[in-house]
């Protein structure tokens, strides 16, 4: 199947309606891995299918196939229709609130290495090389190397002539060492497993994939040496690895606007936000400075345009500290009165679009490194997530880390093990102190954001520097 195909087949018996749109989705991807020097066995598989969406009498109703012959196009554009007529007179906004698909245009993700061009026995022999790599002693106990690459190409039709096709290259490296002595067991992995990039291979050149390794895995062994994390209220500087976690939970959930409206209450929770709060709450110091942005080049989750067809500009959705809009699609907005973003996406063609986040980065502030360590008395600084919790109103959080280095007079001086922090979203994000430079940046996402309900997992991108917190409550694993 190929979209254009797919369009004649779909004109072929177009929906009987003035108003729909159809997605079109077509995914293929390849997952390679090398585990203790053994080849994993290799996973590819291709997923295609379309989504009718039509519009009739104050209703709204979708159908998911993968029957994409004329036929199976023409009974989904049906049971699309019946649905429609169903939900007239029931739903919660008004349909006529949303403007038609009438945009037509083309985004492409940018491999300067194309997946293709180094041949299976290639990146085999590459993974292996970096999976022997990180045996850096008889103590690690495991390790593997792999690579997840997803070729995603998809057209949106409108029945007033919208077209838009994009095509995107997505790759997730991960490394994984784990190092066990006397029945204790610690892991060191590459940023986290929150290394999502759209791309090719230039990607792994990048992000220093190809150099990681002997790390990654001497700080495994490392951390069987180093002391417990100590507990009390101290400074913490979060590398960017770890703050993306950050946001995600305690930014990027909290405010997604049909959470917000309740749809997600009695499934992932709700959130601590109310509608009133936009536009006058202060989410954090004037250091924070959070923008929705699908428009970095390279970044996971960037795009023309979303899958309801709302071209995708940069946003303020936090400025100065201040609140200033939700993360809400066309639809949340029409049921809010608010202003939002381009964020309507789904996971699949047999999903229908739903408020996410996408690129949702913190802007670099002017602290180096150096200085942000430097301006610590006391406290302690964090790489990679390894655990998280958080209530079902996205506020009270505790999140545990890979490594920690103590911050002792204005220096980092000894690695600790299971470093652990907690907070509550409302409060946290005021105690910011510092925010990195550029030269503290790094572009990151994840293939992994569950919500939904049937569960859409998404891919989300997060750009943010390092950043220093004051006062913060700081625990080690045995407390």
């Amino acid at each position: 199947m190929t979209p254009e195909i797919f369009e004649r087949n779909l004109l072929q018996s177009p929906p009987r309606t003035q108003a729909w749109t159809a997605r079109l989705v077509i995914e293929n991807e390849e997952w390679l891995a090398v585990r203790q020097g053994v080849v994993q066995p290799i996973v590819a598989g291709e997923n295609a299918g379309a989504m009718i969406t039509v519009y009739d009498a104050g209703g709204m109703g979708y159908t998911a196939t993968s029957d994409l012959s004329p036929a199976g196009l023409k009974r989904a554009s049906e049971d699309a229709l019946e649905w429609a007529r169903r939900s007239a007179g029931r739903l919660c906004w008004d349909p006529a609130q949303l403007a038609p698909l009438e945009a037509r245009g083309e985004f492409r993700s940018t491999a300067a290495k194309p997946w293709a061009s180094l041949p299976l026995s290639g990146k085999l022999e590459m993974l292996q090389d970096h999976c022997a790599r990180l045996k850096v002693g008889e103590r690690i106990v495991d390790h593997e190397a792999s690579l997840w690459h997803t070729d995603a190409e998809t057209l949106i039709l409108g029945s007033r002539g919208g077209r838009i096709h994009q095509h995107f290259q997505f790759l997730v490296p991960e490394l994984r060492a784990v190092a066990n002595r006397e029945g204790e067991t610690q892991t060191r992995t590459f940023s986290g497993g929150r290394v999502a990039r759209q791309g090719g291979l230039e990607v792994l050149d990048e992000l220093g994939f190809h150099v990681a390794a002997p790390r990654i895995g001497s700080e495994a062994l490392e951390l069987l040496d180093a002391p417990d994390c100590p507990a009390g209220r101290m400074d913490l500087l979060l590398a960017a690895d770890q703050m993306i976690l950050q946001i995600h939970e305690s930014i990027g959930h909290p405010l997604e606007l049909d959470r917000i409206l309740g749809d997600e209450r009695n499934y992932a929770g709700t959130s601590f936000v109310t509608l009133d709060m936009f536009g006058s709450y202060r989410y954090g110091s004037k250091l924070l400075n959070i923008v929705f942005d699908p428009g970095v080049p390279g970044q996971v989750a960037s795009y023309g345009w979303d899958d309801d067809g709302t071209p995708a500009r940069r946003e303020y959705v936090i400025r100065d500290g201040l609140l200033l809009r939700p993360l809400g699609s066309a639809v949340s907005q029409a049921r809010a009165g608010l202003q939002g973003v381009a964020n309507a996406r789904s996971s699949g063609w047999n999903r229908p679009p739903i408020d996410r986040m996408a690129n949702l980065n913190l802007e670099p502030g002017n602290s180096r490194f150096e200085d942000m360590v430097a301006a610590v008395e006391r406290g302690i600084y964090m790489e990679s997530n390894n655990s998280w919790s958080i209530d079902d109103s996205r506020n009270k959080f505790q999140f545990g880390c890979e490594r920690g280095v103590l911050i002792e007079d204005g220096r980092l001086t000894r690695t600790v093990k299971n470093p652990n922090y907690r907070g509550i979203s409302a409060t946290f994000w005021r105690s910011l102190a510092a925010v990195g430079d550029r030269s503290t940046l790094k572009v990151l996402g994840t293939p992994f954001c569950g919500k939904g309900e049937p569960n859409q997992i998404m891919r989300v991108g997060h750009a943010t520097p390092a950043a220093l917190f004051n006062g913060v409550e700081v625990f080690g694993g045995a407390a």
